[in-house]
């Protein structure tokens, strides 16, 4: 009743079953592994002590950000030059914008300085002028995906759309450092934007898009073994009402 298994077709359809199950398995496997590497990114996160406790360390020698890096207290000296908003940044459910200010460092590079959060219709502070050294958050460039990052273009002349060297290279001369920092004490009317955490290290939508993966892929084994029992159910009923004569 089973001879049917070893025709042409069935061992098209065996060789695919063979290989689908193990290869479903493999990527739920994969997928559960990135969701356990984001936990324990998150729980090293967690542990890491705050940066307003850490000793400021120069700015360059923190770069590139990673991971590591990311949230650690930089500090960098040089003068304030140009200004701009970055808008539709709420704050503790308030909308307002964000003050970005860049420094120009003595290493002649300029760097993305958030000097605080500006309610909407507030009056902007204007940079301290001479020399001066900040100290503050490390944070990586943004992106287009980024969380609060509004949609660039369409803005007035002072505004960007996302804190990044690829969004201020258009408006600026100046050689701008692939980072920003925030500061830890904003002046007078201005209120400090907490650092984010770095990417990947915390426990958000996309961490648990891959536990559902994990879900997804070891289904599709299931179903496609089950449905290798039904065609094979299916075939030999149809040779045995064969061979009775129905």
């Amino acid at each position: 009743m089973y001879r049917f298994l070893r025709t042409p077709r069935w061992w098209g359809i065996n060789v695919f079953v063979l290989l689908a199950i193990p290869f479903c398995v493999f990527m739920g496997t994969w997928q559960l592994g990135k969701f356990e590497d984001r936990v324990d990114s998150h729980e090293a996160a967690e542990k890491r002590p705050a940066a307003s406790t850490m000793k400021a360390e120069p700015l360059d020698s923190l770069l590139p950000v990673d991971k590591e890096t990311s949230g650690r207290s930089a500090e960098a000296r040089g003068r304030f030059g140009e200004q701009f908003l970055v808008p539709d940044r709420d704050l503790d459910g308030r909308a307002g914008s964000y003050v970005l200010t860049l420094l120009r460092t003595d290493g002649g590079r300029s760097l993305p300085v958030v000097r605080g959060w500006l309610p909407t219709g507030a009056k902007v502070p204007a940079p301290p002028s001479g020399e001066v050294t900040v100290v503050g958050a490390l944070q990586a460039s943004e992106n287009g995906g980024g969380k609060g990052v509004g949609k660039a273009g369409g803005l007035p002349e002072g505004q960007l759309a996302m804190i990044s060297a690829a969004s201020l290279v258009n408006v600026v001369t100046d050689d701008v450092y692939d980072a920003w920092i925030t500061l830890a004490e904003s002046p007078a009317g201005l209120t400090p934007v907490p650092a984010a955490a770095a990417a990947g290290t915390s426990l958000d939508a996309k961490a648990f898009q891959n536990l559902g993966y994990t879900a997804e892929w070891f289904v599709f084994a299931g179903f496609v073994l089950f449905m290798w029992f039904r065609l094979v159910r299916r075939e030999a009923e149809a040779s045995r009402d064969e061979a009775l004569g129905l």
